[in-house]
């Protein structure tokens, strides 16, 4: 069982943050070659200049990528952490989101996914809105629903810029059963915040079981519960 703390912060207009009590990004030190890693592979899916190239290497190289050129295709990158004993290697797929970029790729890209990120930018309501084109692309790329999805909204230290209310995009996330997330790549103070949304999912991954967020109180401590889902890896086109 992990333990995290969440608490109402106001400046992501009431969204509720994830914050680890017990440090999990422990890096493992991979030059035994007897040591055994698991390897998942994240895709991260949005419209184009939301910060999905931002997120990753906020996640990945623990800084902000400044002036970032357009993807152009794919991106990759990795990091590896050690969760309770064990090597788990994620690799984070950045994705295009212009089109003309993403034709010739779009099968190789979603070949052998293991979890989905879709992003948002919180200051331009149509990136969210446009959210369902994205979410139908991956039904039609054969991405089971058994894989793990999630809805992050980025670019929250623009409160003044603001045009998605985090109830907007709750409603959006309960349609589709999602886990939502508001954060920044650009606010250092947000670096755990932003781990924390990786993290959930490489959990879920490593014990092939879902992670069930239980709402608390403001200022209190909660659990995530592990419950056996067996995972289909193929879906019916």
């Amino acid at each position: 069982m992990t333990t995290v703390t969440m608490a109402n912060d106001s400046s992501h207009d009431g969204f509720v943050t994830v914050y680890s009590r017990k440090s999990p990004t422990k890096e493992c030190f991979t030059g035994d070659d007897n040591l055994q890693i698991q390897i998942f592979k994240i895709i991260v899916i949005g419209d184009s200049n939301v910060g999905k190239t931002c997120l990753t290497y906020r996640f990945c190289g623990g800084r902000f990528l400044k002036n970032p050129e357009a993807t152009i295709g794919v991106d990759f990158r990795e990091r590896t952490v050690d969760l309770d004993g064990e090597c788990i290697k994620l690799q984070i797929w950045d994705t295009a989101g212009q089109e003309r970029f993403r034709k010739s790729m779009v099968e190789h890209y979603y070949r052998n996914v293991h979890a989905v990120i879709f992003v948002y930018d919180v200051t331009k309501l149509s990136t969210l809105e446009n959210m369902p084109e994205w979410i139908e692309e991956c039904a039609r790329q054969c991405v089971s629903p058994a894989v793990p999805q999630i809805l992050v909204g980025n670019k929250c230290d623009l409160q003044d810029r603001r045009e998605v209310p985090t109830s907007l995009a709750q409603r959006m996330a309960d349609v589709y059963n999602f886990p939502l997330f508001e954060t920044s790549a650009k606010d250092p103070a947000e670096k755990q915040h932003v781990d924390a949304i990786f993290l959930t999912l490489a959990y879920r991954l490593k014990n092939n079981k879902p992670l069930r967020l239980k709402q608390p109180s403001e200022g209190t401590t909660v659990h995530l519960t592990e419950e056996q889902e067996q995972l289909e890896n193929q879906c019916i086109c």
